[in-house]
């Protein structure tokens, strides 16, 4: 009961100084509140571009391995990586079949092609040759029409789903459904529109901007000798347990149908979601700490601030605290009164500061990407400005309530 009434009064004091000395006061808690809006903003920031990254990269599967020549991140040995002899599609085949029971098997091709629609043209999209197992192996589903089929593919079928922003592109308004388009020099008829995925985030690939046509047809069209084929191949684990151990065994086949001997390297990669999420996580990190290394010296700057007004109220009341030790108050009553007027000042920069992040991220989440302001964010920018609010007002109150009571009150 004590410590609340001690605390009303200390943020009674707190805010009668501030209002008796209001430019003082702002100068005071700006520095807080420039710090609380920088850590907010950026633990903001960073909690929406996540969010962002994992839902760009939903369609890619958790439980799906990506055959490839080249790995999805390169840090060093790119000419390595580069010198290796492309997947065809023989080798996609044979992989299928020694996998097949085992795990879903789906080769893929893509490249970038102008695709074209009456007066309308959209350059550099890219084209996926795939299979209808397409669907099976990530979370994209047609909006309208449907996916390809397996009389597509066997038969060579120029036909197409397109993604959003193809439709938007080359059809504005108008159902795209059975119309034909030209995809480089050769025709297709779409036969679907694929669901809205979110678009390119940090210069990835861009969902909406694919078309999917039947990978026979790719081949037929665009493919060439299966000495220039540069095939993918996804195999989709029967659930995310089993992908340790599928894991292996999709190499140990690669390396028999490379007849690659035990001492060779391997001369192909094999990519799962968790290597891109590795890899951001890393980055982000990276962000992250730079990022509150900026706020901390903004927080230590407004500490200093509020440090420095702290020891200027203390030197304004020596004579009050001369009188309250006269007549029995404590030294321990002291030091509470000035940390928490000095808490105060902070929490209330804090909440101001809040305030203006929650504006901030609103602009954020309407403009660039997902975002919004969590209940931990909102908790740790509180407990923030408390601790800032205290390590700022905790010399000054030593200082106060180690003054003797006597030389307190000759002080003019």
């Amino acid at each position: 009961m004590k410590l609340a009434l001690d605390l009303r009064e200390s943020l009674h004091i707190a805010f009668g100084a501030i209002r008796a000395n209001r430019a003082r006061g702002a100068l005071t808690t700006l520095g807080i509140i420039i710090g609380i809006v920088a850590v907010v903003v950026t633990m903001t920031a960073a909690n929406g571009l996540h969010n962002r990254f994992r839902e760009s990269f939903s369609a890619v599967g958790t439980d799906v391995i990506y055959v490839s020549r080249m790995p999805w991140v390169v840090m060093n040995d790119f000419f390595q990586f580069r010198n290796r002899p492309p997947l065809n599609m023989r080798e996609a085949v044979a992989l299928e079949r020694n996998l097949r029971g085992k795990a879903i098997v789906n080769p893929t091709m893509d490249g970038r092609r102008d695709v074209k629609y009456r007066a309308e043209v959209i350059e550099g999209v890219t084209i996926i040759g795939t299979t209808e197992k397409q669907t099976r192996l990530s979370s994209a589903l047609p909006q309208t029409g449907r996916f390809l089929l397996s009389f597509d593919v066997l038969y060579k079928k120029n036909v197409c789903v397109i993604g959003t922003d193809v439709r938007d592109g080359l059809f504005r308004t108008s159902d795209p459904i059975n119309k034909t388009i030209k995809i480089g020099r050769t025709d297709f008829r779409v036969i679907g529109v694929m669901e809205k995925q979110g678009g390119s985030f940090l210069g990835g690939p861009n969902f909406d901007r694919q078309i999917f046509v039947p990978i026979s047809s790719f081949v037929k069209a665009f493919g060439g000798d299966h000495r220039r084929q540069d095939v993918n191949v996804a195999v989709k684990a029967p659930s995310q347990e089993a992908m340790g151990d599928l894991e292996y065994e999709v190499i140990g086949e690669m390396r028999k149908i490379r007849g690659l001997r035990p001492t060779e390297r391997d001369n192909f990669s094999i990519n799962k979601l968790d290597t891109l999420v590795g890899t951001f996580n890393n980055i982000m990190g990276i962000v992250l700490l730079v990022g509150l290394l900026v706020t901390g010296i903004s927080l230590f700057v407004g500490a200093v601030g509020v440090m420095n007004i702290m020891f200027v109220s203390v030197t304004e009341r020596t004579r009050e605290i001369g009188i309250r030790k006269a007549i029995g108050a404590k030294r321990r009553s002291i030091l509470f009164q000035f940390l928490f007027e000095s808490s105060s000042i902070c929490l209330l920069g804090g909440t101001i500061g809040i305030l203006v992040a929650a504006i901030l991220t609103a602009v954020i989440n309407a403009v660039l990407m997902p975002a919004s302001i969590s209940l931990p964010i909102l908790f740790v920018a509180v407990v923030i400005s408390i601790a800032v609010g205290v390590l700022a007002g905790v010399v000054p109150a030593y200082r106060g309530a180690s003054l003797d009571p006597i030389e307190a009150l000759r002080y003019e």
